[in-house]
């Protein structure tokens, strides 16, 4: 996977949890908290926490008892996060590789992942660690994009961005939306060593309150924004406004709503 992909630096994280979050992550994040049983002193891991979409819920929901350490290899995604809360939130930040974390063995009741686990580049390796960590009859609880034509924005934005750069196309939206595959999914699981595997394809509305405000994170919260300018930065607003326009084609405008759809899964150590 080319570095630029997974570098989410500069302006992205604002753009990511100012665009993107309420119209993707939002309610991705909502369900998995509402997944979540846990005891009051539970302590509770979450991977790739990004700019802390899921972090704030899952702080509001644990009680003032319960552990959370919130984990990212992104600094700036990360430091992002941090700036939203309070010191009195309880919320330990540490940077993380989810293939080698470092924490000891059997630490966590509860590992969450909000669609991180497509970027990790050894998805194995990744498993085992969550696997190691957390206590018998541990939960890892985490969602990923199904494929990206059941994903109205996100595709809108990748086939038009792609048709400005014939030659080279930037590839990021590939990465997110490459991992949807149930029965590679399950295999990984179980050969991790994971049990009660629980698997469920959930539908959910993307809204925007905008087509221009869609475009907008779709183009400047994620690394995309990176390969347009490698390739001809003049043509940055160009493209933006394309985006926005077939957007509103397709979705609406003011608001836009577009179909969503991931992949939730649950598995017990």
């Amino acid at each position: 996977m080319p570095a630029n992909n997974v570098a989410f630096v500069g302006s992205i994280p604002e753009n990511y949890d100012r665009y993107l979050g309420p119209m993707l992550f939002d309610p991705y994040a909502a369900d998995l908290v509402a997944r979540l049983h846990v005891p009051e002193d539970a302590s509770v891991l979450e991977l790739a926490c990004g700019t802390g979409i899921l972090t704030r819920r899952l702080r509001d929901r644990l009680g003032p008892r319960a552990k959370l350490v919130a984990t990212d290899l992104n600094e700036a995604m990360m430091g992002y996060a941090s700036r939203k809360f309070g010191r009195e939130e309880a919320v330990a930040w540490q940077q993380a590789d989810a293939t080698s974390l470092p924490f000891d063995d059997q630490s966590f009741d509860t590992v969450v992942c909000q669609f991180g686990l497509m970027f990790f580049p050894d998805k194995e390796r990744a498993l085992r660690e969550t696997y190691r960590v957390l206590k018998p009859d541990g939960v890892f609880l985490f969602n990923v994009w199904d494929k990206i034509e059941t994903n109205d924005l996100p595709h809108t934005a990748h086939t038009i961005i792609a048709k400005f750069f014939d030659d080279q196309p930037p590839d990021f939206y590939e990465v997110p939306f490459s991992f949807h595959d149930p029965e590679t999914i399950k295999s990984l699981i179980a050969t991790t060593g994971f049990k009660q595997l629980q698997l469920s394809v959930l539908p959910l509305q993307a809204i925007s309150a905008s087509a221009r405000d869609a475009a907008k994170g779709l183009i400047h919260g994620n690394p995309v924004i990176t390969a347009i300018k490698e390739r001809d930065e003049s043509r940055v607003a160009e493209i933006e406004a394309a985006v926005a326009a077939a957007i509103a084609a397709r979705c609406g405008d003011a608001p836009a709503r577009g179909r969503m759809q991931a992949l939730v899964c649950t598995a017990v150590r």
